[in-house]
């Protein structure tokens, strides 16, 4: 089950600190105060494509994760930090399980702004990249009856003639299955559509039903708890269907596509002598350009 985008967990075990599958650092700071928390106590934030993970480097057991999802706001404050003195922080509002908790991290090393470039580049690119990992219905997903393909995302087969059972005469459309997610749209309007990433598939069934055999889809508690009926003729052709989502669902679960590209630098961060510092945060979000590897810099600008 995952947690770590979506929850805030204090004192977490080695464990829990460890990356998941298909989760990856990308950036880890030294010297960095939870200033609200933990004053005066130096320590360790890592930041990957689904939490911030900070943890006292001399007592480890006190630490934190908090997940991207759980972010509301991320700012900066003026605080008194006990190492630092009066310095500009990094403020992190969140809520999680309906509580609000606030974090503040002080960069304990002057005149560098790798932690507000880091946290709230990654924290863009995660926000910008939910059609990965949440369940979406009537979205502006299909054009001219072909997908909008994400960056990561590879289309594996598409099926016509796919009756949408979610209605008593049923609803005529085409299944899209690629390396992320099924996709469903209606031949009449396909902005009647749903897109339902693997993350969020509980299981998937062929099972008898009213119109016959049909293939029978379970979304997750978190993702809404749906149950999607869809009947493809003949049966062998919904067996075939079945096997190529099930395996397909067995790779992603090895391995999850979370979606979020961020690439930081550090050399070219170094040469950015000329630029407004209060730009950087926007230029080093480098977003993926079509194919894992390519990138392209954002705005850029010259003071």
């Amino acid at each position: 089950m995952l947690w770590e985008d979506r929850d805030v967990r204090f004192d977490i075990t080695p464990q829990q600190m460890r990356v998941r599958s298909g989760e990856r650092m990308i950036d880890k700071l030294e010297s960095i105060e939870d200033t609200k928390g933990n004053s005066g106590d130096r320590g360790r934030l890592v930041i990957t494509n689904l939490r911030l993970i900070w943890h006292s480097l001399t007592m480890p057991r006190v630490s934190l994760s908090v997940g991207f999802n759980c972010i509301i706001n991320i700012t900066t404050k003026t605080v008194n930090s006990k190492l630092r003195g009066l310095t500009e922080a990094l403020y992190i509002l969140t809520k999680a399980n309906n509580t609000r908790f606030e974090f503040i991290f002080t960069n304990l090393i002057p005149g560098t702004p790798r932690l507000f470039t880091s946290v709230n580049g990654v924290y863009k690119a995660y926000t910008s990249s939910k059609m990965y990992r949440e369940l979406k219905l009537r979205g502006a997903i299909i054009q001219n009856k072909q997908l909008r393909i994400l960056p990561q995302e590879q289309i594996f087969s598409r099926v016509n003639g796919v009756w949408n059972l979610s209605s008593d005469q049923g609803n005529l459309g085409t299944f899209i299955i690629t390396n992320v997610r099924l996709v469903w749209f209606a031949n009449m309007n396909e902005l009647f559509n749903i897109s339902l990433p693997y993350l969020q598939i509980a299981s998937v069934k062929v099972r008898e039903s009213k119109f016959g055999m049909a293939l029978v889809v379970e979304s997750s508690e978190a993702s809404g708890g749906y149950v999607l009926g869809f009947r493809i003729d003949p049966v062998e052709k919904l067996h075939e269907v079945h096997k190529e989502i099930s395996a397909l669902y067995s790779v992603y679960s090895q391995c999850p596509v979370f979606g979020v590209e961020f690439v930081l630098q550090d050399k070219f961060l170094l040469d950015l002598g000329g630029y407004n510092m209060n730009t950087i945060p926007r230029a080093f979000l480098l977003v993926s350009a079509g194919q894992v590897g390519k990138y392209c810099i954002v705005s850029l600008q010259h003071q």
